[in-house]
């Protein structure tokens, strides 16, 4: 079905909770196999009706934040889901005490429980009131970004569509438009702050009220992280300062020299080549024909991919007045189908579009037909290689997006991959601190992020522009205020999708088949399992780190542009 027919109700929260508790009570009153089997079938399938309706206002709102229908049916779920997660949570504790649960853990494997149990740990109803609140200042943040109006060029844009003026030739015009957006950010600084402040301490409280001294495991659990902990966590970040900031450090000096500064300011920083970045040839529709052409070539399975993406109008990417920031990609459980969410600025991200969310939108392809549906749920960290690994398969085909900018474009990729590692990896860093210490000033937590500027891009000056230099660049990283500690899951992704594609400038086929097989596994693998299968190393081994990175920075080396 195609997107703009897909059809929404809201689901009143009386029916929908009766309707849940009574298939409580139906799988709980099961006296065989057979019956406690058709139970989880309505369970599943009820799931992913309301899920599906959810899902739709929440993607609907993104795509007009203005509208006031969607706004009303967004404020709607936010307020009601807490609620339902109660009875959500008795139908998960049901079936981890099921005596039918080995039949299942037969059927289905042990995975889909473990990870049920971890999801038990996130919810008491006593935290119901705080969730609420949660999910209020997340949309009140979404909103806020969305409605940037900046005066710039003549013209009235939104930070999406200054982006490309950060890029831009001439430093006095990338100047001007990095403070320009960095004015938006300073007159809001305020409401940010608050936001921001009242997210940490509401998560305090759900913390407590989960048993925990702070936020920090509940935040793990949520993550669904089933393989891996915080001490490990700490590892990878050891790692990252050791081996990858001085490489990135090397890249970023090599960066300033080519385009002839001193210094790399952040006016400097997103801009690589002195006679301008590589970016994408053509119109949207020009670049969305030659994807199809690529991902047809690529395989059958993808081409059958992108075939349904397009007939059934899964795709939203041009930027507008109202629309919600940032990209991602989203699964409507109920029509089967992903979509994919962007905002199309004219730069080489777009056609990440086009390879990372579509990344994420073929492994959802992939596992449509999974069932039950907790089979289909992958850690975040898995989606990650899902998406970042697509990007480097994707190299063959991009002369079609650049032209005769295409080798700029593999530099600029493959030197990126690795010089985002050391900001994904502060992201967490300044997470975990925030959340240990909770009640830092709005100051300290400034001066936190200043200090990791220090210590993971040290080749960075921030003076000159007041967003930066008093350490607010933390405000316009979304994933803090919406979803806490994913962005390291980006970072542990990278190494593995880094490891794909040394493997693919060998063997395309051998790749190729490790990675399809990777993706097949959907959510019936942890992490650690699946990167293990493929043969790939543990991020968790500083040493590997070091491997990975140097042989990038060799082809880097060989082939500078």
């Amino acid at each position: 079905m195609k997107f703009p027919q897909m059809p929404y109700a809201r689901p009143d929260y009386d029916e929908t909770r009766a309707k849940l508790e009574a298939l409580l009570t139906k799988f709980k009153d099961a006296k065989t196999k057979e019956e406690c089997f058709a139970v989880c079938e309505e369970i599943d399938e009820y799931s992913k009706d309301i899920g599906t309706m959810f899902n739709l206002a929440y993607i609907r709102n993104t795509l007009d934040t203005t509208d006031e229908f969607y706004d009303k049916e967004k404020a709607y779920s936010d307020e009601v889901s807490p609620k339902l997660t109660e009875v959500q949570q008795e139908l998960v504790m049901a079936k981890l005490q099921s005596p039918f649960r080995k039949d299942m853990e037969e059927a289905w494997g042990t995975l889909m429980f473990d990870n049920a149990e971890i999801q038990l740990k996130t919810f008491t109803p006593a935290i119901v009131p705080d969730k609420q609140e949660e999910n209020r200042l997340q949309s009140e943040y979404s909103k806020l970004i969305a409605s940037a109006q900046i005066e710039f060029d003549g013209k009235t844009l939104t930070l999406a569509q200054i982006r490309p003026y950060f890029e831009k030739p001439d430093r006095g015009v990338r100047k001007a438009a990095t403070e320009a957006a960095a004015a938006w950010y300073m007159q809001n600084k305020d409401k940010l702050d608050e936001i921001f402040d009242e997210l940490v301490k509401v998560r305090q409280r759900i913390g407590e009220k989960l048993g925990h001294p702070n936020f920090i495991q509940v935040g793990y659990y949520r993550m669904q992280r089933n393989c891996y902990d915080e001490k490990m966590v700490a590892k990878f970040r050891e790692g990252v300062v050791k081996y990858i900031v001085p490489i990135a450090k090397r890249l970023k000096d090599a960066q300033a020299k080519r385009i002839g500064v001193d210094t790399l300011t952040v006016y400097d920083d997103p801009f690589e080549y002195p006679e301008g970045n590589a970016n994408p040839k053509g119109t949207p529709d020009e670049i969305f024909a030659h994807g199809k052409k690529m991902y047809h070539e690529l395989s059958k399975e993808t081409g059958e991919f992108i075939d349904f993406m397009m007939d059934n109008e899964l795709f939203d990417v041009l930027t507008r007045p109202g629309k919600a920031a940032g990209g991602y990609c989203s699964f409507i459980s109920k029509f089967k189908s992903p979509f994919i969410f962007a905002n199309f600025n004219g730069t080489a991200g777009d056609i990440d579009v086009l390879t990372h969310e579509a990344g994420h939108a073929y492994a959802g392809y992939v596992s449509k037909d999974i069932y039950p549906s907790e089979l289909r749920r992958y850690s975040s960290e898995t989606a990650e290689i899902h998406s970042m690994a697509m990007e480097f398969f994707a190299w063959p085909w991009m002369e079609g997006f650049f032209g005769d900018e295409t080798k700029k474009y593999y530099y600029s990729h493959l030197a990126s991959a690795l010089t985002f590692i050391p900001y994904g990896t502060m992201v967490d860093e300044f997470q975990h601190h925030v959340y240990e210490k909770p009640n830092m000033t709005l100051k300290e937590r400034n001066d936190l992020w200043l200090e990791l500027e220090g210590k993971y891009r040290p080749w960075l000056d921030l003076k000159g522009v007041p967003f930066f230099d008093e350490g607010r660049r933390w405000q316009s990283q979304l994933h803090l205020y919406q979803y806490p500690f994913y962005y390291i899951d980006y970072c542990l992704a990278q190494i593995m999708a880094l490891s794909f594609w040394a493997e693919d400038q060998v063997d395309h086929d051998s790749a190729w088949g490790k990675y399809r097989r990777l993706v097949g596994f959907a959510g019936t693998k942890t992490f650690v399992d699946l990167i293990k299968d493929a043969g790939l190393p543990s991020p968790f081994v500083p040493d590997n780190l070091k491997t990975v990175a140097d042989a990038a920075a060799k082809w880097l080396d060989e082939n500078s542009y």
